[in-house]
């Protein structure tokens, strides 16, 4: 949504930058000014300066600059908005509501995230039950322990039908709050509601604050078509907009000054446990414009 100026002018004011910056940089007080080392270039002598009276930053090395929300851009990867959120609520600003029928699509998508997150942790307690063996040999095939299981949240989903659905159902989720989170399909010739995956190995993914959204999922079955699906699309998810591990690696890839970009989920998986936590992955299709936009972000 759009953001007066007044509102967040205010937001500037009761923003510390000194401290804010801080968080990341040496500073030290020089007259009524802050000066550091900067930290989007290597230097020897500090060129960066911070002013809370002005309430910005400036490097007079590489030139960049800006306001609290452009270092939160610039030091964290978020977005204008979610920048605006953030600082928001550390400084005790009440963001102006939406219309109606804004709010109730908001209350609407939270439900669906506790309902993902809620599938995500049946699918991980599945992945180490009896049935799950099969998976755990899969992941242990390919250099994997539990620890990286837990790591990165992978699951199982139980063969069958409606393994999902009757767990959701006894946790009061409504059948149409399921098929709207992409987890179930919906009844049709007859046949009854399913479970949307069944028998396969489960990678949760996250949007850009973590939240899972969706589900890749790796059949396990030799001869299932096709060997690898996602989540359909939904309000929460959109598998040509997010990138897997995004929200880990957005953090890292600005420490590292670089992002690497592999083909799938198991890839992104192998290189963060080599290290290489600034590692993404498209969802299995080739790149789109929206995930560059999020790559040069």
């Amino acid at each position: 949504m759009r953001y007066g100026e007044g509102l967040l002018e205010e937001i500037r004011r009761r923003t510390d930058l000194v401290a804010l910056v801080g968080r990341r940089v040496k500073l030290i007080r020089k007259g009524r000014v802050m000066w550091g080392c900067c930290p989007f270039h290597a230097e020897k002598s500090p060129s960066f300066k911070v002013e809370n009276e002005r309430r910005l930053y400036k490097c007079f090395g590489c030139g960049k600059g800006g306001d609290a929300f452009k270092w939160l851009t610039e030091t964290e990867g978020l977005s204008f908005p979610e920048a605006v959120e953030k600082l928001a609520a550390e400084v005790g600003v009440e963001l102006p509501k939406w219309s109606p029928e804004d709010e109730e699509r908001e209350q609407k998508k939270k439900s669906l995230y506790d309902i993902v997150e809620l599938a995500a942790k049946f699918y991980e307690e599945q992945l180490f039950e009896p049935a799950g063996r099969e998976a755990r040999e899969y992941l242990k095939g390919r250099g994997l322990d539990g620890a990286a299981a837990k790591q990165f949240r992978l699951g199982y989903s139980p063969g069958g039908n409606n393994a999902l659905i009757g767990y959701l159902a006894a946790h009061n989720v409504m059948q149409d709050d399921m098929i709207a989170a992409g987890l179930a399909r919906p009844g049709e010739d007859g046949r009854p509601m399913r479970d949307f995956f069944y028998n396969r190995l489960m990678f949760p993914i996250g949007d850009g604050r973590g939240r899972i959204v969706a589900f890749g999922a790796r059949a396990l079955e030799a001869d299932a078509k096709p060997k690898y699906i996602n989540s359909g699309e939904t309000s929460l998810f959109s598998k040509g907009s997010q990138l897997y591990n995004f929200a880990t690696a957005r953090a890292a890839a600005i420490k590292a000054g670089t992002i690497i970009v592999a083909e799938g989920y198991m890839d992104v998986i192998a290189l963060a446990r080599a290290g290489f936590t600034h590692a993404v992955a498209p969802l299995g299709t080739a790149m789109t414009e929206d995930q560059l936009h999020l790559l040069w972000r």
